[in-house]
């Protein structure tokens, strides 16, 4: 898939881990995980706003499109 998520980088960037991330914006620790393994299909507005805004920065620095 030419998207590839580095929810991983930022989460270490941050110091935080992906379960409390999970529980901080409203989601399963199994859907944080797929979402960061790259296995996601989609992910709705509303949820890559609550990461951003928990880890604070921009949708650029979680996904990068690759040809």
């Amino acid at each position: 898939m030419p998207i590839i998520v580095h929810l991983d980088v930022m989460l270490a960037k941050r110091k935080m881990k992906s379960k409390e991330l999970a529980e901080k914006i409203g989601i399963t620790t199994a859907n944080l995980s797929i979402l960061k393994s790259g296995k996601a299909k989609a992910i709705r507005f509303s949820t890559l706003e609550a990461i951003c805004k928990e880890l604070n920065c921009q949708p650029a620095d979680i996904l990068e499109y690759t040809t």
